[in-house]
């Protein structure tokens, strides 16, 4: 789960890391308001969107004036903001934060992630920040500096000075970066977040740190325990299947593909993915309805999965462990005759009653093609389509 910016330097300030004096509006009289009441000359207005490169479609703008101010904010709140984070969606401006203008001496970068192939979290810096970080990491990365954090022993104070003497900083500077690399390092474990992002982090005429952006992830899966944090979700910046499934509990992601996927269990669908990879086909989705699917889930996942007008058929793999094949069958049949699909289906059952699950099937009168194993049905389900 993502978090605007406003969200996550709200989250900064509590953990003491220096972030601009700001405020979120909703209007254009709004915005103005917070820009009298700010001891600035100029004031940025920043587009509330979940995704970085704002800046370069218009969703970021420097106000000498409060008419600036106002005008900025009017052409902001309202638009659709598409850049390369948003994976094709185009994602509605519904707030715009204020910010005191900073004087800016220096872009840096700063990050904190989980590192799957280290098994640790990890600190990624560099002292060539902004827009063109992505450009650095790849024609310049000696510019980029990792620090792996030790899951036992923990963030050291000497590491991460180390680290801030390796991008040339001063003693000043070096002792500051120190203090929000801790500070995030803590905000990381106690809030059971994915991902932090500063970019930039910026040295201003006073020689200070400041994180003058905000990027924060938190893991779905530990939102349970964090209901403040699970409260700041914003679905309109998400897909609406996406969103829909999250409403049902079911896990969907859209995928480019078109044969669509309906499984019991994430190691199944992974599974599932592969072999229609493998047999020529693309998937258009990950979707696993969990161990319990009820006629009512399976139902909900087909009206999701026919929301993309990619998909041409769809393939059902199910293991009945937990809940019997005859009664997924059952849910099935109900599902198709509620919905209406009308592209092809392939079901593949396993497990608990498969023999009266795949019966229920063929005597259902309706056009669903059942299939032996995973490899028949992969090959039906892309044969389907061609």
């Amino acid at each position: 789960m993502n978090f605007h910016e406003y969200q996550s330097k709200d989250l900064f300030a509590e953990y003491g890391i220096p972030v601009p004096h700001g405020k979120v509006a909703e209007t254009p009289e709004e915005a103005v308001k917070i820009a009298q009441e700010m001891d600035a000359d100029m004031w940025v207005v920043k587009a509330q969107v979940h995704a970085g490169g704002r800046g370069k479609a218009g969703g970021v703008k420097l106000a000498k004036t409060l008419q600036e101010v106002e005008q900025y904010s009017k052409d902001m709140l309202g638009m659709k903001i598409e850049t390369y984070q948003t994976g094709g969606l185009a994602l509605p401006v519904n707030q715009v934060l204020i910010t005191e203008a900073a004087d800016i001496e220096k872009e840096l970068y700063l990050s904190l992630l989980v590192d799957r192939a280290n098994k640790c979290l990890s600190f990624v810096v560099s002292a060539e920040g902004g827009v063109e970080i992505e450009e650095v990491a790849k024609t310049s990365p000696e510019k980029i500096h990792t620090l792996h954090v030790n899951n036992e022993e923990g963030l050291f104070p000497y590491a991460c000075r180390k680290v801030g003497f390796a991008m040339g900083l001063t003693a000043k500077q070096v002792g500051q970066l120190a203090k929000i690399m801790i500070a995030l390092h803590k905000m990381f474990h106690e809030n059971d977040l994915a991902l932090v992002e500063v970019n930039p982090l910026i040295i201003d005429d006073q020689q200070n740190l400041i994180a003058l952006d905000a990027k924060v992830g938190a893991d779905e899966n530990a939102l349970f325990r964090h209901k403040k944090l699970a409260a700041l979700r914003d679905v309109t910046q998400e897909d609406p299947a996406e969103a829909k499934a999250h409403e049902h509990e079911l896990n969907y992601i859209k995928l480019d593909g078109d044969i669509a996927c309906m499984v019991n269990g994430a190691g199944l669908a992974m599974a599932t993915m592969d072999v229609i990879k493998l047999k020529g086909g693309e998937p258009a989705n990950f979707l696993d309805v969990g161990g319990g699917a009820t006629a009512e889930r399976v139902a909900i996942a087909f009206k999701i999965i026919l929301s993309d007008p990619n998909v041409k058929s769809i393939l059902v793999n199910i293991f009945g462990g937990i809940v019997r094949c005859d009664l997924i069958a059952n849910g099935i049949i109900s599902a198709i005759e509620e919905v209406g699909v009308e592209v092809p289906i392939i079901v593949r059952l396993e497990g608990t009653n498969v023999n009266e699950g795949k019966k229920i099937l063929n005597e259902s009168n309706l056009s669903v093609i059942s299939a032996d194993d995973l490899d028949d049905a992969a090959n039906k389900a892309v044969a389907a389509i061609q």
